[in-house]
């Protein structure tokens, strides 16, 4: 990769918010440093809609032929789901690895995604994680069975669940003792 196809994270955010306008927010960019050598850790995050998350990371593959996916996380945030995939580009050029990180809210009463293993194949163990341990639906996964969790365990209950779809009323207080 030569000097003139790295861009820089605001150069990032920008060609995101021009090609995305109102389904992008919540960007930003973070800096650290660390290490003797000060190395610098650049991580840039955004928000995109439901809408256009797919070609969201299809974007990714304007600025890295090979763009890195590192895992998908996600957490109950009361009304909605939240899931992000963290990325990399510029894997292996030294000092010009930037960390993406692509949030994506999905309605409880519609908590569904398309896959992005049609783009990036690694993708499917974190997208099967995110349908046993939150409930999401993801559309057009290629496997679309139980990997975690056991097929005998009750189904619409989610590890991950804050609310009546959670695990609590399985799980057992074994501090508390019968008197």
């Amino acid at each position: 990769m030569n000097q003139e196809q790295v861009r820089t994270p605001e150069e990032i955010i920008q060609s995101y918010q021009d090609t995305f306008s109102q389904n992008i927010s919540e960007t930003r960019i973070e800096r650290f440093t660390t290490g003797v050598k000060k190395t610098e850790f650049v991580h840039i995050w955004m928000k995109v809609n439901r809408t256009v998350f797919k070609d969201a990371i299809k974007h990714l593959f304007q600025f890295d032929k090979y763009p890195h996916f590192a895992v998908s996380s996600g957490y109950d945030t009361a009304d909605n789901i939240d899931l992000i995939y963290h990325f990399s580009i510029y894997h292996g050029s030294r000092d010009k690895e930037l960390s993406i990180n692509i949030k994506v809210s999905l309605p409880k009463s519609d908590p569904t995604l398309d896959t992005i293993t049609d783009l990036i194949p690694g993708a499917l163990i974190s997208e099967q994680e995110k349908q046993e341990m939150l409930g999401v639906k993801i559309k057009n996964i290629p496997k679309d069975k139980r990997v975690f969790i056991s097929d005998d365990f009750t189904k619409d209950v989610y590890a991950w669940r804050r609310d009546e779809t959670g695990p609590y009323k399985y799980a057992r207080n074994l501090h508390e003792v019968d008197k």
